[in-house]
């Protein structure tokens, strides 16, 4: 089995049916479905049913109930202090990032590293009894579908046909035309594309299946993102900063000039919009540096920002790298904690590094995790930095 710190991508995987991860995204990802029988042999779930209700109770965990009658489809909210009876077939309790509060679901969802962390969500449980599920529909990302307890029936289709019914509370096909039917037992995993339609339905009790989702952004998400951090630049060199948040690798335009108009003639149509004054502004634009810096500090904010289920508990007395490394042990990321890096920049949980990313940094995304003779060889800089981190409780030392 691969592990999150070292993913070999040319070895053969049981959890890929006996493809490599390399095979498995050049002839499936984003391309076709892909079911895995026994893709974790002997899985037992990182949590319990009883776990999973639990997590539905917590104010700050998002949760869902939907349930399927004579009366239709309904959808609810939670946190849910009560919940319907084992015995009361067609209801479905979805628990979003159940990897923000159990180290071994974390675990769990970084099996998928062989994909860019900049790509993986999170790791959805649901839980049905007997007929429960959330009818026919399709999403708009790619998902593993791994079998956790109890038999699911997945039913898929490639349709082209995606309407929905109007006027339900969840997005339900108008006209499901299934082309595959199977039924997963635990261990068993179903990978869809974006926009593969699917209908899963339990089969008896207890029924537990564990989504691990990536997200896809759209191309207005992206465009409107790297817009914002523009502007974010002009306001920073506005402000007099050095740079974006005072980052010396990313100076602002200088848009201090004011527009002028001088020797303009009067007007006898004061309604309509100056051409000078529309022409300046997109001149304007030519100054704005939209390059790979700029979307990089984009995305990399973005896509390390957490929801605010995270949740961290730091150390009473947090270790100081500084003050000096101890003779073995090693520092390990926070289930929680997402670091990432771009050229020489570092994202760490919606926030820009004050420092340039070097070797140490990097391996410390990659492996999420770095031995003491590794944070020996750091920079005083890096290792202070390492230090505000565990106070943060964004990282910890493991003896």
């Amino acid at each position: 089995m691969m592990t999150s710190s070292n993913p070999d991508i040319d070895r053969p995987t049981p959890l890929l049916g006996g493809l490599t991860p390399q095979e498995f995204m050049r002839d499936y990802w984003q391309q076709k479905p892909l079911l895995v029988r026994q893709a974790i042999p002997g899985f037992q779930p990182p949590v319990t049913i009883g776990d999973v209700r639990t997590l539905a109770r917590r104010d700050e965990v998002e949760s869902r109930l939907i349930t399927h009658g004579e009366r239709g489809w309904s959808l609810k909210h939670g946190p849910f202090r009560r919940l319907p009876p084992a015995s009361q077939p067609n209801w479905t309790l979805l628990v979003q990032s159940v990897d923000l509060h159990d180290d071994d679901s974390a675990a769990l969802m970084r099996q998928f590293r062989f994909i860019s962390d900049a790509r993986l969500d999170d790791l959805m449980i649901s839980i049905a009894t007997d007929g429960g599920g959330v009818g026919p529909h399709f999403d708009s990302y790619d998902v593993f579908l791994l079998q956790g307890q109890g038999r699911r029936r997945w039913r898929t289709s490639q349709q082209a046909d995606r309407t929905l019914v109007p006027g339900l509370p969840l997005k339900i096909l108008a006209d499901f035309q299934p082309d595959a039917d199977d039924i997963l037992e635990p261990g068993d995993m179903l990978y869809l594309p974006p926009h593969v339609c699917h209908d899963g339905i339990a089969i008896g009790g207890d029924c537990m299946t564990l989504s691990i989702g990536f997200r896809v952004p759209s191309q207005a998400t992206l465009a409107r993102g790297l817009l914002e951090s523009a502007a974010d630049q002009i306001s920073a060199q506005h402000l007099g900063n050095p740079g974006l948040y005072g980052h010396p690798c990313l100076p602002g335009p200088d848009l201090a000039t004011l527009y002028t108009d001088a020797g303009v003639a009067a007007t006898r149509t004061p309604a309509a919009l100056p051409d000078a004054l529309v022409q300046s502004t997109l001149d304007t634009l030519s100054r704005i540096r939209l390059d790979r810096a700029v979307a990089a500090r984009f995305l990399g904010q973005w896509l390390t920002s957490l929801p605010d289920s995270a949740l961290f508990d730091p150390a009473a007395e947090p270790l100081s790298l500084s003050t000096g490394v101890p003779a073995a042990g090693r520092l390990t990321l926070d289930r929680c904690t997402r670091l990432m890096y771009c050229d020489q920049q570092v994202f760490i949980n919606g926030e820009v590094a004050p420092l340039a990313a070097e070797p140490g940094l990097e391996a410390l995304a990659d492996q999420r995790a770095l031995d003491a003779d590794a944070i020996r060889r750091l920079a005083p800089d890096t290792l202070a930095l390492l230090d505000e981190w565990l106070q943060e409780g964004w990282l910890h030392w493991e003896d």
